[in-house]
């Protein structure tokens, strides 16, 4: 018998390859709208939203060629893929038996794969964060600090991180550095202090962070930092920097009852998924303390919750349910790491089911942006 079927895990960790190279193709191929405006508009006018990545980018070059987004993102998706496979060694090892884990999580098409289709997107930043706070020491009160600094450069970048990763990095300070440390004085008045601190800094993106000058002039500031002006196309997204937030609710309520007919394929998905989450399920029952397993299921509510919220303001569906994903699989690291009563075993390798589920999964390129595929 061929070596390839008797483990069809590395013939399916292969595959996610090439399924991974078909996609960054298919990506160049298309014309990088929101991404590239993004990298244009900077603090030019004072303080607005969305303004960081393209503040960062004006330190460094006048002129913005459309090659940057793809260079400067696919950067960023190499250091993150680079970073979670650190992360995995250190978490579970690269052991045969944790192959099938493997697979489910960075071969879902929830993560790298939609990372690269959304590649120049800006949830991939949340998630480089969050992955960065899995490694580094927690016991300091530095890491506190540090995770309040991430999360400041997270809204600076799009504040609705406030619900896409800044939750989740919420629960991952609190699981790797209060629930290890304790609570005292020092780094309770400062985890209060920042979540203060990011409320008021949300309130002033959401709020006054709109563009403080015509759309025309705004446009023809963002033309003379473009390295091919002619490309007028690219600019079409410009409205966003003045669009209020009742504006985008009442646009995300107009397309419901079309977008709402992806959520059985979402649900699909996730259910593709039930090895993981079984296992995650596991792990949370093996903690030793029961007040870790409260806070840890108290922790996946309040992520969700915010997921739900983004739901209900901005219609990017596919990309909310990927990212919610996402943030699972780097909790289920952040629990690996509390103290457990007994060993939890491993996804099966031999069961028929599992593999076909995650077979399934590995053939699916992405999930999408708005729409499911």
């Amino acid at each position: 018998m061929n070596p390839g079927w008797q483990n069809p895990w590395r013939v399916m960790l292969a595959v996610n390859g090439a399924v991974l190279i078909g996609v960054f193709w298919h990506k160049i191929l298309l014309r990088p709208f929101v991404p590239y405006i993004h990298l244009l508009v900077d603090y030019h006018f004072g303080f607005i939203k969305r303004a960081l990545i393209g503040a960062a980018v004006s330190l460094f070059t006048d002129k913005v060629p459309v090659w940057l987004v793809f260079a400067l993102a696919g950067a960023v998706w190499l250091l993150t893929l680079g970073l979670f496979i650190r992360l995995f060694q250190r978490t579970f090892g690269f052991h045969e038996k944790n192959l099938p884990l493997l697979l489910f999580m960075a071969g879902s098409p929830f993560f790298f794969k939609n990372f690269m289709h959304t590649l120049g997107h800006f949830d991939i930043y949340g998630c480089l964060l969050a992955i960065v706070l899995l490694l580094v020491p927690a016991r300091s009160i530095r890491f506190v600090v540090l995770a309040a600094a991430f999360s400041i450069i997270l809204i600076l970048i799009h504040h609705i991180h406030l619900l896409m990763y800044v939750p989740t990095i919420v629960v991952i300070v609190v699981l790797r550095h209060y629930l290890v440390i304790g609570s005292h004085r020092s780094n309770v008045a400062i985890g209060v202090a920042a979540t203060l601190a990011l409320g008021a800094l949300f309130v002033a993106a959401q709020f006054w962070g709109t563009m403080p000058i015509p759309e025309a002039e705004f446009v023809a500031y963002l033309k003379s930092r473009m390295a091919d002006p002619s490309r007028t196309e690219l600019l079409s997204f410009s409205y966003i920097w003045y669009q209020p937030l009742s504006k985008e609710i009442s646009d995300t309520w107009a397309r419901m009852p079309s977008n709402i007919l992806g959520v059985p394929v979402f649900g699909l998905l996730i259910w593709l998924h039930a090895p993981l989450w079984r296992y995650f399920t596991e792990t949370i029952r093996a903690l030793r303390e029961d007040g870790h397993r409260h806070l840890v299921v108290a922790g996946l509510i309040g992520v969700s919750l915010g997921y739900l919220i983004m739901f209900a303001i901005v219609f990017d569906y596919s990309r909310w349910v990927s990212n919610w994903a996402v943030c699972m699989f780097l909790i289920l690291h952040a629990v690996k790491t509390l103290p457990a009563a007994r060993e939890v075993v491993p996804i099966p390798s031999d069961d028929r089911k599992t593999t076909i589920f995650s077979a399934i999964l590995t053939l699916i390129p992405r999930v999408g942006i708005i729409r499911p595929f």
